[in-house]
C-alpha cells in the first residue's frame, strides 16, 4: 500500500468518525472553538484538555452511559426525554459538542452552553413507572451523571490515553470538571480522585437495573445503529467499555466475565481501536 493510499484510508477514515460525533455542524463548530480569540475556563495545560482530547473518550462515554443507567431517576428522565434510541446520533454530537466547548472554547460560549443544558433540565421532569418522582434539575442527580462521566473518563484514559498521567494529574482532572458540574448546579462536586471514588460510591444503595436500564444497555452493547460493516469494531469498544466496569456495576447490568480472554485479548484490543482512532482524527 503506498503513501497516498494510506493517507487517502486516514482521511476518509477520520472524516467518517469526526462526522458521526460532531455532525453536520462540526466543522464550523471546530473552527469557532478553538479559533476565536479570548479567555478560556482552562489554559492549553490543563489535564482535561488532555483527557478530553484524546481517543480514549470513545471508550470512556460507552462506560459512562452504562453506569448512568443504574440510577432509576436519571434513567427515566433519558429514557422519556432524551430521544437517545430516536436520535442516538444528534444526543451524541450534541454532548460531545457541549464537551468541546467547555473544555476548549471561549468562557462566554461556555457559559452559553451551560446556561443552555441548565434550561433544558429545568423541563425536564415526571414520574417513573414505580411512581417516584424525577427532575433532571435535581443537584442530586445533576452529581450522579458529572461523578459517572468523571470517572469513567478518567479510567479510560488511565487505560488508553496517549499520555501517561501522575496522581496528582487525575486529581488536577477532577478538579478541572468541577469547574463545569458547578456550573451546571452541583452544589459541591468532588475535587480529587479519593472524593470521586467516595461520592460514586455513595449512591449505590440508589442504584438497581430497571427494565429501562436493561433496555438502553441491549441497546447500547447488541442493537447499535450501525452500519453492519462498522459494528465489529464498535463491539471491542463496547467489550472495553464493559470490562472497564466495576465489578457491582456488571452484576447489576447482568455482564458475565470472561476472566482469560477479558485479561488478555480485550485490552489489547482497546489500544489498537484508540491509536487507530488517534491516527485517522489527529492530522
Amino acid at each position: 500500500m503506498d503513501v497516498l493510499t494510506v493517507s487517502g484510508v486516514r482521511d476518509r477514515l477520520g472524516k467518517a468518525l469526526f462526522s458521526h460525533v460532531a455532525g453536520p455542524d462540526g466543522p464550523a463548530n471546530r473552527a469557532r472553538i478553538h479559533d476565536t480569540p479570548g479567555p478560556r475556563w482552562f489554559g492549553a495545560e490543563r489535564p482535561i484538555r488532555v483527557v478530553h482530547g484524546d481517543a480514549s473518550m470513545f471508550i470512556g462515554g460507552l462506560r459512562a452511559l452504562l453506569l448512568q443507567s443504574l440510577h432509576p431517576l436519571a434513567m427515566a428522565a433519558v429514557a422519556a426525554h432524551s430521544g437517545y434510541r430516536g436520535d442516538p446520533w444528534g444526543r451524541l454530537q450534541r454532548t460531545s459538542t457541549f464537551l468541546a466547548v467547555t473544555t476548549f472554547g471561549t468562557a462566554e460560549d461556555a457559559g452559553v452552553a451551560v446556561e443552555r443544558v441548565r434550561a433544558i433540565h429545568e423541563r425536564v421532569k415526571g414520574v417513573t413507572a414505580q411512581g417516584e418522582p424525577y427532575w433532571a434539575a435535581d443537584p442530586h442527580l445533576l452529581e450522579w451523571v458529572h461523578v459517572t462521566e468523571t470517572d469513567s473518563f478518567l479510567r479510560a484514559h488511565e487505560r488508553f490515553g496517549a499520555r501517561p498521567f501522575t496522581a496528582a494529574d487525575y486529581d488536577g482532572y477532577v478538579a478541572d470538571t468541577a469547574k463545569v458540574a458547578t456550573a451546571l448546579g452541583v452544589p459541591d462536586p468532588p475535587r480529587t480522585r479519593a472524593e470521586l471514588e467516595a461520592r460514586l460510591d455513595a449512591y449505590r444503595p440508589e442504584l438497581r437495573a430497571t427494565p429501562e436500564c436493561r433496555a438502553t444497555a441491549r441497546f447500547l452493547l447488541v442493537q447499535p445503529p450501525l452500519p453492519l460493516a462498522a459494528r465489529p469494531a464498535y463491539a471491542l469498544l463496547a467489550a472495553n467499555a464493559v470490562t472497564s466496569l466495576p465489578e457491582w456495576a456488571r452484576r447489576l447490568l447482568g455482564l458475565p466475565r470472561v476472566p482469560v480472554f477479558e485479561e488478555a485479548a480485550i485490552p489489547f484490543t482497546g489500544h489498537v481501536l484508540t491509536r487507530v482512532i488517534r491516527w485517522s482524527m489527529n492530522r
